[in-house]
Parts: C-alpha cells; structure tokens; sequence
C-alpha cells in the first residue's frame, strides 16, 4: 500500500465522534430512514446484529442523562441529520429530548436481534412497516440499502463480501507502518494532531463534571496521588480515564475515534500524547508516534474486525504502546518487541458492552502499553516459546485477531446472554 493510501486510509479510520459509537450508528441509521420517509415515522422497528446490540445497551447517550437504544433512536428520528455521521446528537437540547421521552412512552419503538445478516455490524431500520428502510452494515457509517418516497434507491448489500476480500488484499504490515509513520513527509501527516486536540480537550474538559465511576478524578486526588505518585504513569492513566469516564457517561463531548471507536481513539491518542509533553519531545516526534499509534491499531482491526468479542482497547493500548516506544527512542524491532509484549499480557480480554466500567479496562490496556514500550527498549520481549508469541510479530498479531474474532465467537453469545437476562 503506498503513502496515498495510507494517508486516506487514516483519514477514513480517525474521525470525530460524538457519544458511544454503537448507538451513534444505530441513530444515524434511523436518520437515513426517515430522510427517506420525509417525515417523524409513526413506528420504526430497529434489528441489529448481536455485537451491536451489547455495545449500545447500557453506554450513556450524549445530553440525556439516560443510556441505551431507545433514547438514541427517538433522537436520531427527531434531530438527526445523516450529514452529521458519528455526531449525530450535536443538535440534542432540552425540547428534543422532551419530544425524544414522549416518543419512547407512547410505544413508538421496537428493538430486536437480525436474523437477516452475519455481519458483525449490522442495523436495519424500517419506518412504518416497510415505508422506508436503511440499513449500516460493517462500518459504524456505511449505509448499504436506503429506500423511500422522498430519496433514490440505494442497494449495496452485494458488495460486502467483495469489499471484505478487497481490504484483505490490501493489508499492511508492521514493518510498513513503522516505515511509513517515521518517514513519511512531515506535512502530509500534519493532520493528526486534530486527534490530539479533540482528545486532550475531552480529557480536561471530563474534570469539569463527575461522569461515571470518575477513575481519572480518582487519580488524580490525594489518594490517587498517594498510591500512584505525581509521575508521567499516572498522568498517563488519568488523562485517559478522564476522557473515557465523559465519553462513557454520555457527555456531549467529541473525541476523534479510531476504527469506529471512540475510546480506541483516546487509548491510541493519550498515552503518547502526554508522555511526548512531560519527556519533552519535538513537535515532529509527538506528530509520528501519534500515526504509529492510530495507524497500528487500524491495521490490527483490519483482520479482527469493527466489533468482536476482544475488548478493543487492547488493539488501542498495543498502537499507544508502538507510540510510546519510539518516543523513548526505540526502532522498529523495539516496537515489534513492544507489540509482542502486549499480545502475551492482553490477548483475551472480554469485551462486554460499551459503558462507564470501560474507563477500568481503558487504564487497564494504557497500563500495560506503558510496561511493554519499558521492556522493549530495553530489549525485553516475550518469545516465540511463549503462548501466542512467535518470531514474526505479524503472525503474532494474526494470532490475537483469530482468537477474537473466531475463538471467542462462543464467549460473544454467552456474553450477550448474561447481559440480556440479568435479574434486576
């Protein structure tokens, strides 16, 4: 894959997000159905494949104060706009969400699993029976059937599985990332430092109120400090927490995402953002950790998948890890080196739903992409005679990926099965 590809590979993959990405995709299909209807639907029935539906139940919905579908989708039939994409509920205020209540009380809205699609993404939204229909597939924005009155047909289901063997074919690896990130052109890569205004804005702007269980508030007081000191580590741990505590909570905050994640966004981004700051690197530096960072993560997506049962702040942690080892000054086989040391310590981590608790999981992945970067530059990496680890480091990342994304299709549905019959 050559630079230019690259460049809009990142482009598609880093973009701003308003809320938990899952509910924003299922508002934001909800909004291209009644575009095409024209008009507020009397019904909209909502059929979402599994992983869509754990990852949207219990995460809070930006401006609401309430968490899960059903507020998402009355928003996204009554303020929505398609043009918005992931910032769907920007235009969320007192009076929608007034009109959003009263939407869900008179019994306007349905919710159930797909029997239609294997996806691992999927939303199917249908207005009024069958007046008009659009449906999201594989990615948080990539609307594949759009039909009604008021727009013309847009029919892209076949193409999925072509579009899937397509992005196989152009695969990155390891070795081109760290190519690409510490030799490509300053100027073309400029870009990315929005992700590091968007996330440290999210970061600080989290300490203004008390969101969540407030992990990243949690540090950084006297007991925090007691137990984890005033040290580059726990800056690291709280700015992140900070922005995953807002994000997870419902803040009407935007962050830059990654893959479709917001909290992979602030995981890949944080980390080496703050280390950059208080380990005085140059501009240039923080600028190509920060890609190392965003363009690892995609490409350890690219093979697991958008959703799937392994927690994905393990992909963001593994990037921020790459990260932080080339701004302690570490080359290409450190950075391996530091990709192996957090497959052997993360691989295998549950995903279950986006909410609040992800902050601890979030800390949990930044923690261990801090230890594995020390033990890389110095050399240290866990070896080939050890679990999942071989010599090549891409192999060792196929190896994560299969695991989560066909190993752990049995744990997904039992997941989901726990949380869909918990006594209250």
């Amino acid at each position: 894959m050559d630079n230019a590809h690259i460049i809009e590979l990142i482009k598609k993959e880093v973009v701003p997000a308003v809320g938990c990405t899952e509910p924003a995709a299922v508002a934001l299909c909800v909004a291209y159905a009644c575009e095409a209807l024209g008009s507020v639907p009397e019904k909209i029935d909502v059929k979402l494949s599994a992983n869509v539906l754990k990852n949207a139940m219990g995460v809070g919905i930006p401006g609401t104060g309430m968490s899960g579908l059903p507020i998402a989708i009355a928003l996204g039939a009554l303020i929505g706009k398609s043009s918005y994409q992931l910032e769907v509920f920007k235009d969320c205020n007192l009076e929608a969400l007034a009109a959003a209540k009263k939407y869900i009380a008179e019994g306007r809205i349905s919710i159930g699993l797909t029997a239609d699609s294997d996806e691992m993404l999927y939303i199917d939204v249908r207005c009024n029976g069958s007046e008009s229909r659009a449906i999201i597939a594989r990615e948080h924005t990539g609307l594949v059937y759009q039909e009604g009155p008021c727009v013309p047909l847009v029919d892209r289901r076949a193409s999925l599985g072509a579009e899937e063997q397509e992005e196989a074919s152009e695969e990155l690896t390891l070795r081109q990332v760290f190519d690409f990130a510490t030799t490509v052109p300053l100027a073309d890569i400029e870009f990315i430092n929005e992700s590091r205004r968007l996330n440290e804005a999210a970061s600080e702007a989290a300490l203004e109120g008390n969101y969540g269980h407030e992990l990243g508030k949690t540090l950084t007081r006297p007991m925090g400090k007691g137990i984890f000191g005033d040290t580059i580590f726990s800056h690291i741990l709280s700015a992140t927490s900070n922005a995953c505590d807002a994000r997870m909570a419902g803040a009407m905050i935007p962050v830059m995402s990654n893959s479709g994640s917001g909290n992979q966004g602030i995981a890949a981004t944080l980390p080496v953002v703050v280390f950059a700051r208080e380990n005085h690197n140059t501009e240039e530096e923080l600028t190509r950790a920060l890609v190392l960072s965003h363009l690892t993560a995609i490409y350890i997506k690219q093979s697991l998948g958008r959703l799937s049962a392994l927690c994905g702040c393990v992909v963001a942690s593994t990037g921020s890890s790459c990260g932080l080892t080339y701004l302690m000054g570490g080359g290409y086989e450190q950075v391996a080196a530091s990709v192996k040391n957090m497959i052997a310590n993360l691989a295998g981590m549950v995903c279950d739903g986006a909410k609040p608790s992800c902050a601890l999981k979030v800390s949990s992945g930044v923690s261990t992409a801090v230890l594995s970067a020390m033990l890389a530059v110095q050399n240290h990496s866990v070896s080939s005679y050890e679990g999942l680890i071989e010599d090549d480091v891409d192999r060792c990342i196929h190896n994560m990926t299969r695991l989560g994304s066909m190993g752990m299709r049995e744990t997904d549905k039992m997941v989901l099965d726990i949380m869909t019959h918990k006594k209250s």
